[in-house]
């Protein structure tokens, strides 16, 4: 296998920002701004086997969002379910291998079923989309180090070797969506060496055209990894 082009990403995760404003600019219920962000994801996922990107990791449900309104989180959680049920085939078909990082355990038995027979039945998929659900990355930080403890060694390495998204490619450009300039306890650790751009198009308006611009100007940046 040859080595990976330095200049395109293997590995790019977004923080899908701006649903709610997106509906508000619209005097439309924020319920609506979620659907149409679920469009956004389904339109990108897509558009992936134009990219040559490997893995998509996309933070959907953050362990702070259960302190929203009781019916925004209902509302979030009804539109999960409905998204495995409707995409898995398209999942299946378009070989990507679905993957949830986060403590996904913790969510309702019925999702939590339905991701089982996600995974599963995409296992063997070539290319991979990550999902981040009910995920917090200070505490998977502090699961990764309290296994690595009782490994018996408590190292960089070790510590990397137990985070979620240990069997992913390295993180090579983060994007934000919505203008909000901030990593909201999401792939911290991962974000070490990554490009990051932050960029004012909210989530539900961020299309395969705006995946392509970030992509290009990944290609322009010159990645030292603290060197010179």
């Amino acid at each position: 296998m040859s080595d990976p082009d330095p200049n395109h990403p293997r590995h790019v995760a977004i923080i899908m920002d701006g649903n709610g404003r997106w509906a508000k600019r619209r005097h439309l219920p924020r319920a609506l701004g979620h659907q149409r962000g679920v469009e956004a994801v389904r339109e990108l996922v897509r558009s992936l086997k134009d990219t040559g990107i490997e893995c998509l990791t996309l933070y959907a449900f953050s362990s702070e969002n259960w302190k929203r309104d009781e019916e925004e989180v209902d509302d979030l959680m009804n539109l999960m379910r409905k998204f495995i049920k409707s995409d898995l085939p398209e999942f299946i078909a378009n070989d990507v291998k679905l993957k949830i990082i986060g403590d996904w355990q913790g969510l309702a038995p019925d999702i939590v079923e339905m991701l089982e027979d996600a995974l599963a039945q995409t296992a063997k998929g070539g290319r991979t989309l990550a999902v981040a659900l009910n995920y917090g990355s200070l505490n998977e930080i502090a699961r990764a180090a309290a296994r690595a403890a009782a490994a018996g060694e408590v190292t960089t390495d070790s510590i990397a070797a137990h985070l979620d998204t240990a069997d992913l490619p390295p993180l090579d450009l983060l994007i934000r969506t919505s203008g909000e300039v901030r990593l909201s306890n999401f792939l911290l650790w991962q974000c070490a060496y990554a490009e990051m751009l932050f960029v004012d198009t909210l989530w539900p308006d961020f299309s395969p055209a705006h995946l392509r611009d970030a992509l290009d100007q990944f290609a322009n940046r010159e990645r030292r990894y603290g060197g010179r």
